[in-house]
């Protein structure tokens, strides 16, 4: 039988659950146990997909094409397994099929209500996971915070399963936030002892309790919280915040807490192997030297915005031994100040977004890494940045533009998909989830990726307009990827430049730690051997 862990959260929201869950599961895949991820979130979306950066941060896109929650992107680079739709589970959803159900009469005339109908689905739901993943254990994550109001479906879906599948395979794990009051330096338990109190006021006692801390703890809170709390003292463990996220699964390593999982569950005990992923973490905190990458957003204040792409660099990094310090630029700013804003950067990465807020800016960082043989990496919207500002400059397309932001442009080098042109509502919609992407011998993408066939994770609805591919192509701008079977362009890149290359996908959703996306790899390798020409340079000088 599947064995499950269920985390919830408590004291304050973005305590670190997803880290925290992915964390457990990586270090369960270490003793070779098998592992799948789940995250419930409570609110009415259907998906992430409708959700404003500024309310959710980026929307991770999975294999099958499902718009999810932020943390499938944590779960998969921690686990290195592509997850699916069934790994993130929102209300809207639970609600629509319930509601679906009835509408249909399946419930034979019974009043439809939050118990059971609703926690039965969402205990469908969880149950789903584990058949279709056949793991040994499902970590479900909760989001929000124990005692929100929309979250108790699902504390009480999950309280159930205690009865439902027994004690012995199932296992309670709460995440607090031990606050420290700056006067005094004291950690402050009772937050935490009023979050577990909640959560037993729902029926469910915690098995380990996880404290969120920005500071050592001494063995005496541990004490204290075991005492208040009615957890055994070895079940505290104190997550003091890392460097690296990455650097959590051996925290909880060191905190005996994947042995403690094992003696729970009765599985064999088991030595953990975490040697490569020592090896990640050690070169993220002690780099060799440091490279600075320009990252040209909208959203550059709020970096949760751009989470995978921000990853993939640190990814790449690692793998020179290279710590890599990204400026966060304002796409807004760069018309005025791009000379100043972009100034000392080793390469530029211009991520994906929708809407023309920022789209000029964009376009100035296009130009600029172009006329200054600085690396460029384009994701998804940069590939149309790069594409229209090349139109625009090199091919003498005078107001070349996307329709997406000029509807009535002379030149519409980028335009809807055709099959986009008849939807009309806007979740689920775009084109969604991984297509194969063939590349073209003797390019730039064809050299970093070593292979002929690709596949990648898209989120778009507009494209590279192929009527205008020839006076593009005719002035240096080269093809180097198409979908399989068709001839959309999936990937540009530009004669006669170190390293500029676009992708209509998004490349960054695919990188893990330990193993890095081979574009990432390319845009950093071109980023250190300006840096040590510029190095050289002003050495001679």
């Amino acid at each position: 039988m599947t064995k499950f862990v269920f985390c919830t959260g408590g004291v304050v929201s973005s305590v670190g659950k997803g880290v925290a869950a992915a964390s457990i599961a990586r270090i369960l895949k270490s003793r070779g146990i098998s592992v799948s991820i789940q995250k419930l979130d409570p609110y009415l979306n259907v998906d992430a997909g409708t959700m404003s950066p500024y309310q959710h941060g980026e929307v991770f896109v999975t294999e099958d094409g499902s718009e999810t929650d932020l943390d499938l992107g944590h779960y998969e680079r921690f686990i290195d397994q592509n997850l699916t739709s069934s790994s993130n589970v929102t209300t809207g959803q639970v609600y629509s099929a319930v509601i679906a159900s009835e509408r249909r009469g399946d419930y034979l005339g019974s009043t439809v209500q939050i118990i059971p109908h609703i926690t039965d689905e969402i205990k469908r739901r969880v149950f789903q996971v584990a058949q279709e993943s056949g793991a040994e254990v499902v970590i479900v994550e909760v989001g929000g915070t124990v005692g929100d109001i929309e979250g108790l479906p699902f504390i009480e879906a999950l309280r159930q399963m205690h009865s439902d599948i027994g004690h012995d395979d199932l296992l309670y794990v709460h995440v607090t936030l031990l606050p420290r009051l700056a006067v005094t330096g004291e950690f402050k338990t009772k937050p935490t002892q009023h979050s577990v109190k909640e959560l037993r006021g729902m029926g469910i006692q915690p098995d380990f309790i996880l404290l969120r801390a920005d500071a050592p703890l001494s063995d005496g809170i541990r004490a204290k919280v075991s005492l208040f709390c009615d957890v055994d003292e070895s079940a505290v463990i104190p997550l003091v915040s890392a460097e690296t996220m990455y650097e959590v699964p051996l925290i909880m390593e060191q905190a005996g807490l994947g042995d403690l999982i094992m003696e729970k569950f009765n599985l064999p005990k088991a030595k953990p192997d975490l040697e490569e992923w020592r090896r990640v973490v050690e070169r993220i905190k002690h780099p060799e030297r440091r490279i600075s990458i320009g990252l040209v957003g909208k959203y550059v204040e709020l970096v949760d915005a751009y989470m995978s792409v921000r990853e993939a660099l640190y990814h790449a990094g690692a793998h020179f031994n290279v710590g890599v310090d990204i400026k966060w630029v304002e796409s807004e700013l760069l018309p005025e100040n791009a000379e100043h804003l972009l100034k000392g950067v080793d390469g530029i990465v211009v991520p994906g977004g929708f809407g023309y807020r920022g789209f000029e800016g964009k376009m100035v960082a296009a130009r600029h890494a172009r006329e200054n043989e600085i690396p460029f990496l384009g994701l998804c919207l940069g590939l149309q940045v790069m594409v229209v500002e090349f139109a625009r400059s090199v091919a003498g397309l005078e107001g070349a533009n996307s329709t997406e932001f000029d509807a009535l442009t002379p030149h519409p080098v980028i335009d809807l998909l055709p099959e986009q042109r008849q939807v009309y509502h806007k979740g689920g919609t775009m084109r969604l989830g991984s297509y194969p992407c063939r590349l073209v011998s003797g390019t730039r993408a064809a050299h970093a990726y070593g292979q002929d066939v690709v596949s990648e994770r898209h989120r778009h609805r507009f494209e590279l307009n192929n009527r205008y591919w020839e006076p593009l192509r005719s002035r240096g701008l080269v093809a180097s990827g198409l979908l399989e079977g068709a001839d959309l362009v999936e990937i540009v890149e530009l004669q006669n430049h170190p390293w500029m290359v676009a992708t209509q996908f998004h490349p960054e959703f695919q990188s893990r730690p330990n193993r890095p996306h081979p574009l990432f790899l390319g845009l950093l390798s071109a980023a250190l051997e300006r840096s040590d020409r510029n190095t050289t340079s002003a050495a001679a000088q």
